[in-house]
């Protein structure tokens, strides 16, 4: 519709302006041959004058008259009285007011309609007295006669108005023409296909990629449609892949929540009989004394024994963790209090500890003890990855995450980071680099901040460092700020998290 708005615009421009000039010059062409004519009788009556025959004058006003393009012929004294005029009867008389208005205001033409004779241009031009002109007229007026021409312009009026009118039905009949010619080319050509892919577009987004648009057209629209189908053609090979993928992963959850449940059991019932192996080795070992070479062996097997006490807690936490108890907790006080654990740790004693806390931190709504566990897990974690030493920086903040106000904790090292290879698997379980790793710190951790409405991520370049960054939702008294409620896990499907298993998140240090 503005195509062609803009199309009778143009082409109603074009014809008003070519109109308008035509009309100029057929009215020029009147003005030519008016001062023509003007032009040969002030030569005729100059000629006839100078010889003092002043009846030729008459006679050539009268035969000049007989043109039937010419209304009157006159020659009129200065004061506005006839001299002489092709119609004889007129001489004497005064000139028509229009005329002698054109003398008056020293114009040369102007059009007017005159009585009985409809429109006309009116010529006037002075006759001056001329050296030759004395001995009839003497020598004190400048001006002895003015000759006055009325061109009738009924018949150029009348060939304006056909071509005017030729011109309107002419530009009528072009905008018509164009108009269902664009709009045939513009409904075939451009509306269809668009609404053809605009119903199928809706097809697919109500999830049936089936859909196929043919075109043959080598044009824009044509290109269009191609580029149509093979997206949906993409789009339909990767819905099938995620379909083949989420089947895979689903079976992967599956099997490994099987074997978690499997591995809970397990590690339920070798508790009970390592408990009772722990204690009948210390009560052996109070029978040897501290320089016996059998107390190291004692202390080795106890050892191992608390290790594998360690990896069957782990298990049975993950397989079935225990109830979060939360209570409005300073999460500084933690921080500081698990610092204190971890540097106990063999290796901690080189490492210098920076705390950058925020004292006017809010507090948060967690379970104390899980946190203790959280931020234990990544400073043991980052104490091991210092193994020539290096510096341990644990700052904490405030920051918004969608409008919520979160309380941030910074752990970083100066280790030697993370590859990008390991770092995608980290908070995968039972996927560890250590040679006494169970793989389940981290994804415990992931577990534990999740599960109070908060988010643990992380930042490693490989060979400067890794950051782990904690995110919890602040406490607020009029609400608890937002926190959604803890998440509850379902009962017999708790050994492994099919959402943490299969995925493919980051991380800092090498998990325990």
């Amino acid at each position: 519709m503005l195509s062609i708005c803009l199309l009778v615009f143009g082409i109603s421009t074009f014809a008003f302006l070519t109109l308008r000039r035509e009309q100029r010059q057929l009215l020029n062409s009147a003005r030519e041959s008016s001062e023509l004519l003007l032009n040969t009788i002030e030569r005729s009556v100059y000629n006839s004058m100078r010889i003092g025959n002043t009846e030729d004058v008459q006679v050539i006003l009268e035969m000049v008259g007989q043109n039937e393009k010419l209304v009157g012929v006159r020659i009129f004294h200065p004061h506005g009285v006839i001299l002489k005029s092709s119609q004889p009867g007129e001489v004497g008389r005064m000139v028509d007011e229009r005329d002698f208005k054109l003398f008056l205001e020293n114009k040369r033409e102007g059009v007017f309609n005159l009585d009985g004779h409809g429109e006309v241009l009116g010529m006037v031009k002075p006759i001056y007295n001329d050296r030759q002109c004395n001995l009839c007229h003497g020598d004190k007026s400048r001006i002895i006669g003015l000759l006055n021409v009325n061109y009738s312009l009924v018949e150029t009026r009348k060939r304006i108005v056909e071509l005017t009118n030729l011109f309107i039905l002419s530009t009528l009949a072009i905008i018509s023409f164009l108009s269902l010619a664009i709009s045939f080319v513009m409904v075939k050509f451009i509306k269809r296909p668009l609404v053809r892919m605009s119903d199928n577009m809706a097809k697919v987004e109500a999830g049936d990629l089936s859909v196929r648009m043919t075109s043959h057209g080598k044009d824009e629209i044509g290109q269009l449609i191609k580029s149509f189908d093979s997206m949906v053609g993409r789009l339909d090979s990767a819905k099938k892949e995620l379909e083949a993928f989420h089947f895979q992963q689903m079976e992967r959850a599956d099997r490994l929540a099987s074997v978690g449940e499997m591995a809970a059991g397990i590690a339920h019932e070798i508790k009970n009989p390592l408990t009772g192996i722990a204690a009948a080795i210390t009560v052996l070992k109070d029978d040897f004394t501290s320089d016996d070479p059998r107390t190291m062996i004692i202390n080795e097997v106890l050892e191992q024994i608390s290790r594998l006490d360690k990896t069957v807690n782990d298990l049975l936490f993950f397989g079935k963790p225990t109830a979060p108890e939360p209570s409005c907790t300073d999460l500084n006080h933690t921080i500081q209090k698990t610092l204190v654990f971890a540097a106990q740790h063999r290796g901690g004693k080189n490492i210098e500890k920076v705390l950058l806390l925020d004292p006017g931190l809010p507090p948060v709504y967690v379970d104390p003890k899980q946190m203790q566990q959280v931020f234990l897990n990544l400073f043991l974690n980052a104490v091991q990855a210092m193994q020539q030493g290096g510096t341990l920086t644990v700052k904490s903040g405030i920051t918004q995450v969608g409008g919520v106000d979160m309380v941030q904790v910074l752990v970083t090292d100066t280790g030697q980071g993370i590859p990008p290879q390991i770092l995608e698997k980290i908070f995968t379980p039972f996927f560890t680099t250590k040679a006494q790793g169970t793989g389940l710190g981290l994804p415990i951790c992931h577990r534990l901040i999740d599960q109070h409405g908060g988010r643990l991520s992380v930042a490693s370049e490989d060979g400067k460092g890794t950051t782990f960054t904690v995110e919890l939702p602040a406490f607020h008294p009029e609400g608890k700020c937002g926190i959604p409620p803890l998440k509850e896990l379902p009962p017999g499907k708790d050994a492994i998290d099919p959402a943490i298993a299969g995925r493919p998140d980051t991380s800092a240090t090498t998990p325990t």
